[in-house]
């Protein structure tokens, strides 16, 4: 099985924490790809990665168009 290889090129934000893992906005290249807005929840303590989603620059960028006109007090 090749090695898993990743490089966190721009830590954007700590989104929450809770113990020791947090949630978090990152720029990240996986391999040799191209980098990736990558949003998922970290393991700090023994520095995994947990679930997450990753979006390409045309899909961050109809994120944040979509999020403009989004109203949040439907999450409560």
């Amino acid at each position: 099985m090749p090695e898993f290889k990743y490089e966190i090129n721009d830590k954007i934000a700590v989104l929450s924490e809770n113990g020791d893992y947090t949630c978090e906005a990152n720029v990240i290249t996986y391999g040799t790809g191209r980098p990736k807005l990558d949003i998922r929840k970290w393991n700090r303590a023994e520095d995994k990665m947990q679930k997450g989603i990753t979006l390409n620059k045309e899909e961050a960028m109809a994120l944040l168009e979509a999020l403009k006109d989004f109203d949040f007090e439907k999450l409560g």
